[in-house]
């Protein structure tokens, strides 16, 4: 099921940005037929076509190894597509420099990788870079930092080694390093992980209430539901749906899809769908029972 209508966010709110969004020009991208594989003769993504309209907030969801990170590194410019093409107001991102996707496209990915002792105003800095001129900082540029630290709650950890935090602090802190990028779109790889419930929230709601476009991979449908305008739902390197919340999460296919029974009803505050999971007996013991039949014949 396919639904291309924008959704406003109940959650969006334009009267407390941070600065660094001041001249925000979200953007819409348009994925064509994309598809993408390391190999020539197995498929990992199949052709996707669908459209993320500016500033609309989408939840990529699917269980593991249903091809969430490796359609973002489509997105991003880091896996080029094997067929199709990703278009950002209208131009194949192919056809920019690396140097200008990053001035419009900021990422926050699992792996935070080496961080070369930088403290953690350095590495928020480091997000400044695609727009700057050259190495000096102005005091707009300060305050621009300063801003995203108190907004994701690590100004107390300015002076801190990157390395020397814990896995919910450095997940901030590369968070506040993208919206210091001031990007149109901002495309985050399950940024929720490492954070505790308190954080989670306070994370979702500030991405809700920025103006530029956003794609984030989520595990927890709760979150992804209570957030998103949109959800796109994986299986196996192919889109399943592409619709609402309440659209794509019904019972029957968050069993298809995740292989679990959902009791499902509305959330009091958000009015959004709210799940409680729960396994079939069946399944599991038809699945124990194959198991042993399958030991059985190996023996």
């Amino acid at each position: 099921m396919i639904d291309n209508t924008t959704h406003s966010n109940p959650h969006s709110q334009q009267d407390a940005l941070p600065s660094c969004f001041s001249g925000c020009q979200p953007a819409a991208l348009i994925l064509d037929n994309v598809a993408w594989s390391p190999y020539k003769d197995k498929p990992l993504l199949a052709p996707i076509r669908l459209t993320v309209n500016a500033g609309e907030f989408v939840a990529v969801v699917g269980p593991n190894g249903s091809g969430k990170t490796s359609l973002l590194r489509c997105l991003y410019r880091v896996n080029k597509p094997t067929a199709g093409q990703v278009l950002m107001d209208g131009k194949n991102i192919w056809a920019l420099s690396a140097r200008q996707c990053a001035q419009r496209i900021a990422t926050v990915l699992q792996d935070t990788g080496a961080e070369f002792g930088l403290s953690v105003f350095e590495m928020i800095e480091i997000g400044l870079t695609p727009k700057s001129t050259n190495w000096k900082r102005t005091d707009e540029d300060v305050d621009v930092i300063n801003d995203v630290l108190t907004l994701l709650d690590v100004s107390h950890l300015v002076n801190r080694s990157f390395s020397s935090l814990s896995g919910g602090e450095r997940q901030r802190v590369m968070i506040a390093r993208a919206l210091v990028q001031n990007p149109d779109i901002l495309i985050l790889d399950e940024p929720t992980n490492h954070l505790d419930i308190r954080h989670q929230l306070e994370v979702l709601e500030l991405l809700a209430t920025l103006p530029c476009t956003i794609i984030v991979s989520l595990h927890d449908l709760s979150l992804a539901s209570a957030y998103a305008d949109r959800v796109l739902v994986m299986k196996e390197g192919q889109m399943q749906d592409y619709s609402t919340p309440k659209s794509a999460f019904t019972q029957e296919q968050i069993r298809q899809v995740f292989d679990v029974e959902t009791v499902i009803d509305e959330h009091p505050i958000t009015q959004r769908p709210r799940f409680s999971f729960y396994l079939n007996n069946k399944q599991l013991n038809k699945k124990h029972l194959n198991a042993k039949q399958l030991d059985k014949k190996q023996d």
